[in-house]
């Protein structure tokens, strides 16, 4: 398409600057050889007045010489001999040939005979021959020689202008009907480089909503169905995600009952057997984190209330919590607090992190929940009194890799809750708890940014606050030393 319209636009105007820089070059011509003539007559006009007043041929010869062309022998004076039935039969001499010849004597007469002046063509240019009428009533004609150079003066440069002018009409053309072809073909190659991204999964593939009107309208199309194919896919990956943490917790429960079973060959086959549906459970997560569509992040005003959220998987986890003896504390969910995340995804990440607590400590092991709103961020803090992680940094290295560790576990849990606090700007860490095991802390970004230096530190002393308090309230829970 760019091509064809270069191709169209260069016919097109050379085609217009063929049909005027013609014309008008001939017109240059012309109006340089009427110049020419011109001058010559002119000239010739001047020796009018010497003829007028006397046919001597040493005032004539004085007279040509006096003028510029004749001067250069461009001027000729042509006296007839006097009729002797006009000038009296006192009258005597014959014609007179002033100056350097150049036209033929047939032409001479031509014109004495018609009185009118005529130009003839005569070697090396052109001969103005003008008549003028004598005293005696002959008619004298003046030779004025025009060069043919005189007669093109200028012509040649008149056309090396409009030539210039012509091509630099035509490269201007082109280079617009290059820049406009672009700007319709551009939008078309990213529309359908999109279409190939898309074709090859990269679903955050978008086309600017840009150029002419009908590729506008496709762009506005395509984006409309690449939002509708993240949208189906996001809700598969949500309804997998649901249903594998369904799956999570009633497999939670069938180790816990599979463990209190005591020794036997039946006993031994349910823990197998719950031990392989675990590790099913990790390929479906596994396989659903995978495939996960690579969008560009969340829409805008997506999010929930973190308190509400928090308070309804604590009250589903205390039920399990309260059979096995353990404590609960939840604190910092008394308000509203809004974050920039899907409901779903927070609650994925509790579930996670309260079913490692389950999982990795021993039952009546206390654990707690604490929320922190900082202005900026906000805070989630999941601890436990259990025997803590001997090594945060290769747990947190599973669960960037989803490779499995030694202690059995997947490190998926931990792989979605570092998910979501790294799609608001924030982060994921793992330290010791002031209940004596270990302590998950979530920084969730409320503004998209991630957190810097200071932040960093200010989410340390926030922790260690909330640790002073949660040491507070165990002694006071404690009553006096004894």
């Amino acid at each position: 398409m760019r091509w064809a319209l270069v191709k169209v636009c260069l016919a097109v105007t050379a085609m217009v600057v063929i049909a005027f820089a013609v014309p008008l070059g001939l017109v240059i011509r012309e109006m340089a050889s009427d110049r020419a003539f011109s001058d010559a007559e002119r000239q010739a006009g001047t020796i009018a007045p010497t003829l007028s007043i006397t046919t001597d041929r040493e005032e004539l010869t004085r007279a040509v010489l006096s003028t510029e062309p004749g001067d250069r022998g461009h001027l000729a004076v042509h006296v007839p001999a006097p009729d002797r039935s006009r000038a009296g039969e006192g009258a005597a001499g014959g014609p007179l040939d002033i100056g350097t010849r150049r036209a033929t004597p047939k032409d001479v007469a031509t014109v004495q005979k018609d009185g009118r002046a005529s130009i003839a063509e005569v070697t090396g240019g052109f001969a103005l021959l003008q008549p003028t009428a004598l005293s005696t009533g002959e008619i004298a004609v003046v030779e004025v020689f025009v060069p043919e150079g005189e007669v093109s003066n200028g012509v040649a440069t008149a056309w090396l202008m409009l030539a210039g002018v012509g091509v630099a009409l035509i490269v201007g053309s082109v280079a617009v009907a290059d820049r406009l072809g672009v700007r319709m073909v551009q939008p078309a190659q990213r529309l359908a480089g999109a279409a190939q991204d898309l074709g090859e999964g990269r679903l955050g593939t978008r086309v600017p909503e840009e150029g002419p009107t009908e590729l506008r309208s496709a762009a506005v199309a395509f984006n409309s169905m690449a939002d509708q194919v993240v949208q189906l896919l996001a809700n598969e990956r949500e309804l997998a995600a649901d249903l594998s943490h369904r799956l999570r917790t009633p497999l939670t429960v069938l180790r816990l009952n599979a463990a209190s079973l005591g020794e036997g060959p039946a006993a031994e086959q349910t823990r197998a057997a719950v031990q392989q549906l675990e590790h099913e459970v990790d390929t479906i997560i596994r396989t659903a984190r995978e495939q996960r569509p690579q969008t560009q992040g969340g829409q805008p005003g997506a999010g929930c209330d973190a308190s509400e959220v928090i308070r309804e998987r604590m009250g589903f986890w205390s039920a399990l919590a309260e059979d096995e003896g353990r404590e609960v504390r939840l604190a910092g969910v008394d308000r509203t607090v809004r974050i920039p995340v899907a409901r779903p995804e927070l609650a994925a990440a509790l579930d996670a992190l309260l079913g490692n607590v389950f999982r990795h400590t021993p039952e009546g092991t206390a654990f707690a929940v604490d929320v922190h709103h900082s202005g900026d961020a906000v805070i989630v803090l999941v601890s436990d009194a259990g025997p803590g992680i001997d090594d945060p940094k290769a747990a947190l290295a599973r669960g960037a890799s989803g490779r499995a560790g030694s202690s059995g576990s997947t490190g998926l849990g931990l792989d979605i809750v570092r998910r979501v606090a790294e799609s608001t700007g924030g982060d994921l860490r793992i330290g010791r708890s002031v209940l004596g095991g270990t302590e998950v802390r979530i920084w969730i970004g409320l503004h998209g940014d991630r957190p810097e230096r200071g932040r960093r530190g200010h989410g340390r002393r926030v922790g260690r606050r909330i640790g002073r308090q949660r040491r507070g309230e165990n002694r006071a829970a404690a009553g006096p030393p004894h």
